[in-house]
């Protein structure tokens, strides 16, 4: 029937737009130099956009950031062996990086390795993953009023000071913050347990290794806490709440499918309008 026309439509329209995606991303990564058969058959086998992106994360062309500039100062070999978690004379090794102006002490060059990690760490397919899956059944989205907005935006008071599991809540007011904020009335955003989600990282980044020193210890930890506070959080959190705005949509559209339906079952009733455009 229609309905299921209309979802064959959908789904052909959306792995249409998918197949082209990897095409780009295929062809990106050729040009890099950095396509196996191995990436490849993987970028091939993916049946959803957000898991295409995650893979295609760690090799797209960026702007310049704090882990390229540290790379640029020769920091990577650094980095690598860190992330090793076994690095002999730790100290005399990271010292021997230190070169005049660029990198002047030792914590110049721990801040440019750590800042290289805090990016590994934030473009791991895994992780993202994980991350997005803990979020989207127990963060809380939270939106206050932008400042001025108090009279214009009367109409989302309710939503002023507001904070819900993003589980648990009905389409329809996910859907009505999101408006509010896209009107610049609310400031939205995801506020997820920062401890659980710490302990999701650590428990893909070490997977049961362990550093042969406390001090590397101690650097990669600060580094897994840069990632989440300054890259991951936002970032996922984005990609969540974009993830629920779009069950959102689909939920309502059910809903008003349902409403709309049992308009036009109902029994006639003379001259009185049944049936009316909503705007």
């Amino acid at each position: 029937d229609e309905v299921q026309v209309a979802e064959i439509r959908h789904w052909y329209l959306k792995f249409e737009e998918l197949d082209k995606r990897k095409e780009a991303v295929l062809k990106s990564i050729k040009e890099q130099d950095k396509l196996t058969p191995e990436l490849e058959k993987e970028i091939s086998a993916c049946v959803q956009m957000q898991h295409l992106e995650d893979i295609y994360l760690p090799y797209r062309p960026k702007r310049r950031t704090r882990a390229s500039m540290a790379k640029e100062k020769g920091l990577e070999p650094l980095a690598q062996a860190m992330l090793s978690f076994k690095v002999d004379n730790f100290e005399k090794y990271a010292a021997s990086f230190i070169d005049g102006d660029s990198l002047p002490d030792m914590e110049s060059v721990l801040q440019g390795a750590r800042d290289i990690i805090a990016e590994n760490i934030s473009e791991r397919a895994d992780i993202r993953q994980e991350l997005r899956s803990f979020y989207l059944k127990s963060a809380k989205v939270c939106s206050k009023v932008a400042k001025g907005k108090d009279e214009e935006g009367e109409k989302y008071g309710n939503y002023f000071n507001f904070s819900e599991e993003i589980s648990r809540m009905p389409a329809h007011r996910l859907l009505a913050i999101l408006r509010g904020e896209q009107e610049g009335i609310l400031q939205v955003k995801l506020e997820a347990d920062a401890g659980i989600s710490k302990k999701i990282i650590n428990r893909l980044f070490y997977k049961g290794a362990k550093c042969n020193t406390y001090r590397l210890f101690e650097q990669l930890d600060m580094a897994v806490d840069d990632s989440l506070k300054r890259l991951l959080n936002s970032s996922v959190g984005n990609e969540a709440l974009g993830m629920a705005k779009e069950k959102a949509d689909m939920d309502s559209i059910k809903v008003f499918g349902e409403n709309l339906r049992q308009l036009l079952l109902a029994a006639p009733v003379g001259e009185k309008r049944t049936l009316a455009i909503d705007p």
